[in-house]
């Protein structure tokens, strides 16, 4: 099992930035493939962003590209997720996950954390 906290969530303005985090427990995190989903109200989870165990392959949303950036620290388990130029389209409950390998769907991923909500406004 892998136990998974997001914290970091808030409320920001457009074009402001935030920096969540996700702490894990449990198993060895540094096995795991860690990713960042959102969801909105009324829409399907979707995927924003995937790191590899060792880092060294990262992959994002075209939505979020150029903007956001995951990273980890193994020695600390845990994962980040910087969000820079935030858009008010960005409003969602932000998930982190754990997974065997790099995936870009939900069903991939075999642990969750309970979500951070981040509203961007206007």
């Amino acid at each position: 099992q892998v136990q998974l906290v997001e914290s970091g969530g808030g409320l920001v303005q457009a074009g402001g930035s935030l920096r969540l985090s996700c702490a894990a427990s449990g198993r060895t995190f540094s096995s795991y493939a860690m990713g960042w989903f959102r969801q909105a109200p009324g829409k399907e989870r979707e995927f924003v962003a995937t790191i590899s165990w060792s880092g060294g392959n990262r992959y994002y949303a075209d939505s979020v590209k150029g903007r956001f950036t995951i990273s980890r620290d193994n020695a600390k388990n845990t994962v980040y997720l910087q969000m820079n130029s935030l858009k008010p389209e960005d409003t969602a409950v932000y998930y982190c996950a754990a997974a065997q390998e790099l995936g870009a769907t939900p069903y991939e991923y075999d642990y969750w954390g309970q979500g951070t909500q981040v509203t961007v406004s206007s």
